[in-house]
């Protein structure tokens, strides 16, 4: 059976939510064992009352799903499970960060480092995991879940999931002290306001202790943000607007000036917009914008490994998703699965210092001087445009691959896909679109 599901390409939703939370649960037992041996004292590392650390939980996943045609070599799934989960510890830590404005965690003290949430031994920790984990964990994992009979699986599944719903909602409580507004925003009634708020403020408050600690630095010294170095949700939906657009007119004239031709590279059915290069704009600028003081090799070696890590990961999802290849490098040096390659990393680099430190403070004051004046209504009706041209884009993709494999159209969405969507106009917007098996 182990042998069997080895050699698995595909996880159903029950089995890839039952290997969160064990990966999640081994992890938690891992630390805390860890760290009640190192401080000589008993130390709980979950959040709440359950006994699970989510992150490594969710990066066993990530894993799992993006790193299935690496499985049969050794090497390369080791280094892509180093490259894919330091890049998941560095995003968590950062956005943890921008959260609480404190580290979660502190790595500093350690050689190799980078930012203090990353550093080379972990590194290299987490790619032998990765490795064990893709080979031989998830067999092991998903054997001992298959001999639970069908109905108990399910229960199991759904239980853990309602019990880690309580977790994360009880975690958030205590990082936002939601127990201090919520009554007042709902606008309960004063009885009703008073029970609940008791409620909230004991869950809160307990919350509160366990996190205090097992993570005593986050709670230190803690200081308030500047007004004016904050990066609000209209200002990252401009960001993805604007890194869309211009990646669209980049890759339209790179590939004019390398293969003398002019193709579209739109991500979308409407508009030239590619959204891998909006999403990684505006992650950067989440993540990056209070670094632009930071010197040209900190935020380039960030953009080197994260923007690799991006690009491999959305490569697996359109492929799951649309049943699509929209690019291979499999033809350049240093490429890994065709999916990345060493002189595309260096761009991501470079691109992550020009946007950074040249181009986003002048895209934030263009956009501080737009919202100032029809921002706000400007703002709801492109994210409104956007939303639906995501939509039909990706309803567009799903059934230009099913019509592909000679599926007659059965509900209404799939007719109108075919009337106003067929093979010619989606070959046109999406040139380099091909199914997996062509390549």
């Amino acid at each position: 059976m182990c042998a069997e599901m080895g050699d698995k390409l595909h996880y159903t939703f029950y089995e890839l939510t039952m290997l969160l939370f064990a990966y999640s649960f081994l992890a938690w037992l891992a630390e805390t064992v860890v760290a009640t041996m190192k401080e000589r004292n008993f130390r709980n590392r979950g959040f709440l009352s359950g006994p699970f650390c989510f992150l490594y939980g969710f990066t066993g996943v990530l894993l799992t799903v993006f790193l299935q045609d690496l499985r049969k070599d050794a090497f390369f799934l080791f280094t892509g499970s180093m490259a894919v989960a330091t890049a998941v510890q560095w995003f968590a830590g950062k956005t943890l960060e921008r959260i609480n404005r404190k580290k979660w965690w502190d790595y500093s003290g350690k050689r190799w480092n980078f930012d203090g949430y990353i550093c080379l031994q972990y590194s290299l920790f987490w790619g032998l995991l990765g490795l064990l984990a893709v080979r031989y964990g998830n067999a092991i994992l998903l054997g001992g879940y298959e001999l639970l009979p069908e109905l108990a699986r399910r229960a199991a599944v759904w239980g853990l999931i309602a019990v880690g719903v309580i977790d994360l909602a009880g975690t958030l409580l205590a990082v936002y002290h939601i127990e201090e507004k919520l009554p007042r925003l709902l606008g309960w009634n004063h009885r009703l306001q008073r029970g609940t708020y008791r409620l909230t403020a004991k869950v809160a408050g307990y919350v509160d202790k366990r996190i205090g600690r097992s993570y005593p630095s986050i709670w230190q010294d803690k200081t308030e943000e500047k007004s004016d170095d904050k990066c609000s949700f209209a200002q990252v939906f401009w960001m993805f607007v604007i890194g869309a657009l211009a990646g669209d007119v980049v890759e339209t004239i790179f590939c004019r000036i390398t293969a003398g031709v002019w193709m579209s590279r739109s991500s979308l059915v409407w508009g030239p917009f590619s959204v891998v290069w909006g999403l990684a704009i505006a992650l950067a600028t989440v993540l990056l914008y209070k670094d632009r003081e930071k010197q040209d090799r900190h935020i380039f070696w960030v953009g080197f490994f994260l923007g690799g890590a991006y690009e491999y990961i959305c490569s697996v999802f359109t492929e799951i998703m649309f049943g699509k290849v929209f690019w291979d490098y499999s033809a350049m040096p240093f490429n890994l699965g065709g999916r990345i390659n060493l002189l595309y990393c260096f761009f991501w680099g470079i691109a992550a210092v020009v946007w950074i430190k040249g181009l986003y403070p002048k895209a934030a004051r263009l956009i501080e001087s737009v919202m100032k004046r029809t921002g706000q209504i400007l703002t709801v009706i492109l994210m409104v445009f956007m939303v639906l041209d995501i939509l039909v884009s990706v309803l567009a993709l799903v059934r230009y691959d099913t019509r592909g494999a000679g599926k007659e159209p059965v509900h209404r969405w799939e007719q109108s896909m075919d009337e106003y969507f067929g093979d010619e106009r989606m070959e046109r917007i999406y040139p380099n679109g091909k199914p997996k098996g062509d390549l």
